[in-house]
């Protein structure tokens, strides 16, 4: 497809950010025609700024497009500016490289990292011209693959989707890739059918649910249960050695370099610390090769490293110390987004100074002691203090805090410790700054909090009227932005909700529903009357308690931490005990990965 002779350069300048479009960037991928047998869109249901922000993305693309006979492009969901002006122009969505329609491709990947990217995933099938549900999908259309953290709990999209792959790709999808191939022009079903032998993949249609009157799921049909996909050995995992650049800033400007996978501290809040167990190393060596290739191939000056807390990296100090004395003269900086309060050293901070000083943020989560036990965070306070007064005292003005209110077991007095730490804080660090991000908590599947309900939006609402009460009187060294609690309710129904709900997220998007996880684009209202619409109460998958034996929608799904394991935990927290994070080889919890 000609963009150029489709649009005219003065509608493409009339739309927002057109470098979103174009393509051609620094270090893509193009292959001939007639060496590629397999092809297939890597889409993002979001905007390409996000898109091209995300780690996995640019491993698959670097893999499949490392495949002989194997082509990967990219696609992202367009700003709706873009979207009505495709649809008036009849323009169908395309892959970025060659502008070759979606539908034309033999598979298309969708990412889903975010439930309120759900109605983007129609919206991108629709600007495809393919159609919403997998059962209305001719042999003619390209098959749909889902992954990412959603995928562990996928079943509100499942109609929509041909296999879901649970887990890590990087060896999964050279096996899916090969079964595209094999089976290339044999029928749908019979490919479906293949693909569900492979370890980590999901085929819904497989699978049927029955209900009880109350709502409740009573059977999930085969008991056949499909365990995630892990890779073992990070070092000899594939990783670009060249990714990307493009034209305009995205939400993460820089090298992104991946030092350790999963996390065993077991925040009991945590969905990732939970589906991506148990913690592997990428080598010191091998994150200063690859780090050493990357700013050759791109040019960026920022490397960052990458993990769920980077701070337990075993080599950490090592690490940072020789890899900024490397990038030293490329005046390229080092960072680290992922810290530990407890785990945090001077001798790091002062080392990611070496060429320009990045921000430092950290998440106590809770104000109090004692729902940080309740959490299984096991910070103290004094932990708190001393890791801000050595970030103050290496040059640092001002720290991110993270936190959360409506965790389980909250009060009131755990909202005013919150503010009672800050000012503490404050007192410790002369003409220094704190900057707060509070979200609310929301339950996610896989982790001790599933059975737990979900705090409804008045109560949020009257927690945070206090909080900045006690906020407001500390002046201009505070800064603080919230959540959307509107926005976080609809999350919580599609985090924990069932595949009835498929119904609700295609009528929000006929409705118009469209990047609601934008806040600009978001109605409340649109959601409420989908569920109303389809006889769903929303209240059913948000503020209420699971008992024991519930049968959760995703049962027949394992990240291979086992049911009984996070029970436990969930009792442990409600008698505020702290369960020490898991280490090889001792503190081994049978939680079932391993």
């Amino acid at each position: 497809m000609d963009l150029e002779k489709t649009l005219s350069r003065q509608e493409m300048l009339s739309i927002s950010k057109p470098a979103r479009y174009i393509g051609r960037e620094w270090n893509i991928s193009l292959k001939k025609k007639e060496d590629v047998e397999i092809s297939v869109a890597l889409a993002f249901p979001d905007l390409y700024e996000i898109g091209m922000s995300h780690l996995g993305l640019k491993i698959l693309y670097y893999i499949l497009n490392s495949l002989p006979g194997v082509r990967a492009e990219r696609a992202f969901a367009p700003w709706p500016d873009m979207g009505k002006m495709m649809k008036e122009k009849n323009i169908p969505l395309y892959s970025l490289e060659n502008k070759i329609p979606l539908r034309n491709f033999d598979a298309v990947g969708i990412s889903l990292q975010h439930e309120l990217n759900y109605t983007n995933v129609l919206y991108l099938l629709d600007l495809a011209g393919i159609p919403l549900r997998s059962e209305e999908r001719g042999e003619e259309f390209p098959l749909i693959l889902g992954g990412g953290p959603c995928a562990f709990n996928p079943e509100p999209v499942s109609p929509f989707f041909d296999v879901f792959l649970l887990g890590e790709g990087e060896e999964a999808i050279v096996e899916i890739v090969e079964i595209l191939r094999v089976m290339k022009g044999e029928k749908r079903s019979d490919v479906l059918s293949e693909l569900a032998k492979i370890e980590g993949c999901y085929v819904p249609l497989l699978y049927s649910v029955s209900y009880h009157p109350d709502g409740k799921i009573k059977n999930i049909s085969p008991s056949r249960v499909v365990r995630k996909r892990w890779v073992k050995n990070l070092d000899g995992a594939p990783y670009p050695q060249k990714i990307i650049v493009p034209y305009l800033n995205i939400v993460h400007d820089r090298i992104p370099l991946e030092i350790a996978r999963g996390c065993t501290r077991g925040c009991r809040f945590c969905q990732a610390g939970m589906i991506y167990r148990p913690h592997r190393e990428r080598s010191p060596e091998k994150v200063i090769e690859l780090a050493e290739k990357l700013v050759k191939s791109t040019g960026y000056e920022e490397v960052s490293l990458l993990s769920l807390s980077s701070t337990d990296y075993s080599a950490i100090e090592y690490l940072v110390r020789d890899l900024s004395f490397r990038l030293k003269e490329s005046k390229v900086n080092v960072s680290l987004p992922s810290l530990r309060m407890d785990a945090f050293s001077v001798e790091v901070a002062q080392s990611l100074q070496e060429v320009r000083r990045s921000g430092l943020t950290f998440a106590p989560e809770a104000g109090s002691e004692r729902l940080r036990r309740v959490i299984n965070k096991g910070l103290t306070d004094e932990d708190i203090f001393q890791t801000v007064e050595k970030t103050f005292s290496s040059g640092w003005r001002e720290v991110k805090l993270y936190f959360m209110i409506g965790l389980p077991g909250e009060r009131e007095e755990d909202i005013r410790d919150i503010a009672n730490l800050v000012k503490e804080i404050l007192g410790r660090g002369k003409k220094k700054g704190v900057h707060l991000g509070i979200s609310a908590f929301i339950p996610k599947s896989h982790t001790p909090f599933q059975w737990t309900k979900q705090e409804e939006i008045k109560s949020l609402e009257e927690k945070m009227a206090i909080l900045h009460s006690l906020l407001r009187p500390l002046g201009r060294r505070v800064r603080y932005n919230w959540s959307d609690f509107e926005v976080n309710l609809v999350e919580g129904a599609l985090s924990r909700g069932d595949r009835r709900i498929s119904s609700v997220i295609e009528r929000v998007y006929r409705k118009g529903g469209v990047m609601d996880n934008w806040r600009e684009f978001f109605s409340l209202r649109r959601w409420q009357e989908g569920f109303e619409e389809e006889g769903l109460d929303l209240n059913f998958y948000t503020h209420r308690e699971r008992d024991r034996e519930e049968i959760f929608p995703w049962e027949h799904l394992s990240p291979g931490v086992s049911k009984d394991f996070l029970w436990k935990e969930y009792q442990l927290s409600q008698e505020e005990k702290i369960t020490p994070p898991c280490q090889e080889g001792k503190n081994c919890y049978n939680c079932g990965v391993c």
